[in-house]
């Protein structure tokens, strides 16, 4: 089983980056999907998750209108594409899944696989 987040980079603020998140050896169209982030000296936090299928995604407040979740059960894949981004975006981006259950999606202890993450890094 294995997660591969790619697509980090730094970028100035106001631009723009695609993250990536490619599964293998697992169910991945039965699973949701989320991205978490953590910063130095900061707890993880949840940034997106959506559904196995597609049907609902969820944002956290601070990437509601920025970022933008998607997947591609095709490819075993999942995105983020975030915009407008700011310094305080700078962190390590995680992909990860689990349970399909929106209730979930939030709760980092209810993803089963993580990716290794990915470094973005915002410049003012």
């Amino acid at each position: 089983v294995q997660l591969q987040a790619s697509g980090g980079g730094l970028v100035q603020a106001g631009g723009s980056l695609r993250l990536s998140c490619a599964a293998s050896g697992m169910p991945f169209t039965r699973h949701m999907m989320g991205w978490f982030r953590q910063a130095p000296g900061k707890e993880r936090e949840f940034v997106a998750a959506i559904s196995s299928g597609g049907a609902w995604t969820h944002y956290a407040d601070f990437v509601k209108g920025r970022f933008t979740i998607s997947r591609d059960n095709a490819k075993n894949a999942g995105y983020l594409q975030m915009n407008s981004l700011k310094p305080e975006d700078t962190a390590v981006y995680y992909c990860a899944t689990g349970p399909s259950y929106r209730g979930y999606a939030q709760l980092a202890n209810k993803y089963d696989y993580w990716g290794q993450g990915t470094q973005v890094t915002v410049s003012s």
